[in-house]
């Protein structure tokens, strides 16, 4: 008897000669079987909306709080699971059960688990259409606590949740139990808001309420924008079209004046704090005191060279005093709150990039410097928390290598670290309220994704949670190398990542797409999952591209200089540092010179069209996204930072805008643009494209309707097919 593919099947009949054929004929037909496993491609849509393709997660992994145990979802068998380091995991909840009780209070069921927070060890809350539950794991019954108004945005609650910050249009709101969606400001003009972020959530800004350690007193924003000139956006999608105005201030106009309110909940009295004039300033980091009596702000100043960290009585809203100052002749830019240490309210840990490089400090209230406690040609990215005792202070950072994130740990007497994560690449980090131990989510450009309980005093692993398999084995995927190159001084690293095609070969000429954003507070390039890439630059290698990417100076995690080069003169270092990278392609037999293509988004469109227009004939081909054309239209806090004002500086404006190189433009450009972009406004690319036919230059240019800054959803995938066609048609 033969079997489908010839072989013979009866082994107790063949020869050892046979045996060894068939075996060899086998080895080879599973070769080919997983050498044709491994051959998929990806398409526009697994890029973008394919969540199989990313590394496996543990959804909703969270600490529960005052215990060393963990929680996580698991939508497949639609379960809640709690475990600890000691005790692995095991089911304790569904959304039926608590559908079941929910539904019996007047809730509604639910359709998974998701929105559910632990209140306590042994509690759960859920927010549902402005209903706030709460859900006894023992009893397994709910209680329907307390409501907010069904249009409340911003939602922010309290320590413990017993009380929500919420605002509605431009006001605030509070609601507790028995005190429910209690208007706190009475601002009729719209362009006034209150509790909302302020500064366009520079500073590390990310919100508009702060609430005090006990959730007793509410701290706020008030951001009076009535200075501030209306910029139109118009919605197509209504007939006859809608004109929205949005304030939105420009590079050297009138800033928006900001104020913060101080509301006591027992007394439902506010005060404001006395931050003084100039009323053009930024009001950053806003800091409680453990016992709540003050408020402590990072009070920037306009031109953004000079810091006060102030104190400001908590119930009178008095200036206290400043505790200390930090000023630079380019720029300050603090961007986290004071991490004031347990048990030892007189002390906090303060992160400042004043020697160079983010590091932290240890001071005392009185404003006098106890020790530096880490220093180093490195990087802090983050403070994660301390010990119980506040012995250690435990943080982020790049003293490994700027392409990796490692967790350490800093004693506070003697300024001692110790590194408490291991493998090369980037740990991101949580920590159970004991201190005990910490959650380490870890990835490298070959490890998908691991993640595990450490002991924080050993250092130790002590359960791992996941070990994420490779989701793209079964593709056919380029190699992606790192790798650091020289900037123009022959010291400075750049670094690189490189994707070559699959089957690549040294002796064919491939053409190249240059991926950039080059812009601060970004790394492209790491030592995460494919080495910070994304799945289209996978595709754009399937289908015979070398796709390269360089930070150049200006980006984020590299310390003050390398991030200071851009001051005054954007596109300058960045388009020479780019260039060098250009230098390296062309230095390597296999890539085609002639056929080099560049990409980018935001400031990455704002390089796109610079490289385009200030190396003309270096790129054949150029897609720029959102960009950036002229400084002028871009925003106070950003652009000023680096730029100053067009005011002071004149020249550097007239030289970074884009609109007087038009002319230089050789090969083919396509410019793309959301309409309703309140970032990178529209008018830049129009403004391009005005300049471009006044000139008789040929560009293409394509917009996405109804689109903010950034074109997501479904649309992306139709945005990246126009993208990579327009690379196929004219650089493939």
């Amino acid at each position: 008897m033969s079997g489908g593919l010839g072989f013979p099947l009866n082994f107790k009949k063949m020869t050892q000669k046979q045996t060894a054929l068939v075996a060899l004929l086998w080895l080879s037909l599973l070769s080919s079987l997983h050498t044709f496993a491994q051959q998929k491609l990806l398409t526009m849509e697994d890029t973008f909306r394919n969540p199989s393709l990313l590394p496996a997660n543990l959804r909703q992994l969270t600490w529960v709080p005052g215990t060393n145990d963990y929680s996580y979802v698991n939508d497949k068998n639609d379960q809640l699971l709690r475990g600890s380091a000691r005790e692995s995991a095991r089911p304790i909840l569904t959304s039926a059960e608590v559908s079941t009780a929910l539904t019996k209070i007047g809730g509604a069921n639910l359709t998974g688990l998701n929105g559910l927070e632990w209140l306590n060890s042994n509690e759960l809350v859920l927010n549902q259409r402005g209903n706030l539950f709460r859900y006894n794991l023992q009893t397994k019954t709910g209680q329907l606590w307390y409501k907010l108004d069904a249009a409340a945005e911003n939602v922010d609650f309290a320590p413990n949740h017993q009380r929500a910050a919420f605002t509605k249009a431009q006001n605030l709101f509070i609601s507790q139990p028995g005190a429910e969606n209690k208007q706190i400001t009475q601002e009729t003009n719209p362009v006034i808001v209150n509790g909302q972020a302020a500064h366009r959530s520079e500073f590390g800004i990310t919100k508009g309420t702060f609430w005090s350690p006990s959730g007793n007193n509410l701290a706020y924003y008030r951001m009076d924008q009535t200075m501030v000139t209306d910029y139109p956006l118009v919605d197509v999608s209504q007939v006859p079209a809608k004109l929205n105005n949005i304030k939105y201030p420009m590079a050297g106009g009138k800033s928006h004046h900001v104020t913060v309110g101080v509301y006591h909940v027992a007394s439902g009295k506010t005060v404001f704090l006395k931050t003084g004039e100039p009323a053009e300033q930024y009001l950053t980091n806003l800091t409680w005191s453990p016992d709540e009596k003050f408020l402590y702000l990072a009070v920037v100043n306009r031109a953004q060279n000079h810091m006060r960290l102030n104190q400001y009585d908590a119930v009178t809203g008095a200036f206290v005093k400043t505790l200390f100052e930090e000023q630079n002749d380019k720029w300050v830019e603090p961007e986290h709150p004071m991490y004031f240490v347990p048990g030892k309210p007189d002390q906090f840990v303060w992160m400042s990039e004043r020697d160079g490089f983010d590091h932290l400090y240890l001071y005392h209230t009185s404003g006098q410097l106890i020790r530096q406690l880490t220093k180093g040609e490195w990087v802090v990215t983050d403070v994660v928390g301390f010990d119980k005792t506040g012995r250690e202070v435990y943080y982020t950072g790049t003293a490994e290598s700027p392409l990796a994130r490692h967790f350490y740990a800093a004693e506070l007497s003697t300024a001692r670290t110790g590194r408490l994560t291991q493998g090369s690449g980037v740990h991101n980090i949580s920590f159970s309220s004991t201190g005990q131990y910490f959650i380490d989510n870890y990835s490298s450009p070959v490890t998908p994704r691991t993640i595990r309980i450490l002991d924080t005093d050993a250092g130790k692993v002590a359960r791992t949670l996941l070990v994420a398999p490779n989701p793209l084995q079964d593709y056919s995927l380029g190699e992606t190398t790192l790798f650091p190159i020289k900037a123009e001084d022959g010291t400075t690293d750049l670094y690189c990542r490189m994707i070559t095609p699959p089957n690549f070969d040294e002796k064919k000429k491939y053409p190249v797409v240059v991926y950039v954003y080059g812009g601060p507070h970004a790394q492209m390039v790491n030592n995460s999952w494919l080495g910070g890439s994304n799945l289209w630059m996978q595709l754009m290698a399937q289908k015979g591209y070398i796709v390269f990417t360089l930070d150049n100076r200006g980006s984020t995690d590299r310390g003050r200089a390398f991030e200071q080069a851009i001051f005054r003169q954007a596109g300058v270092a960045e388009v020479s540092d780019q260039m060098k990278g250009v230098d390296y392609l062309k230095s390597l037999p296999y890539v085609d010179a002639n056929r080099l293509g560049v990409h980018g988004w935001s400031y990455g469109g704002f390089m796109t069209t610079s490289l385009m227009l200030k190396q003309p004939g270096i790129f054949k081909v150029g897609v720029a996204g959102g960009p950036v054309i002229d400084w002028r239209l871009y925003e106070i806090m950003y652009t000023e930072r680096y730029m100053d004002t067009p005011q002071e500086n004149p020249q550097g404006y007239e030289q970074a805008n884009l609109l007087n190189h038009v002319k230089n433009l050789k090969g083919k450009l396509l410019m793309i643009h959301g309409t309703v972009d309140d970032v990178v406004v529209w008018q830049h690319s129009q403004a391009f494209l005005k300049k471009a036919v006044d000139e008789g230059v040929l560009l293409d240019y394509f917009v996405y309707p109804g689109h903010p800054h950034n074109v997501g959803g479904k649309d992306r995938v139709h945005l990246y097919r126009k993208v990579t066609e327009y690379f196929d048609e004219h650089l493939k």
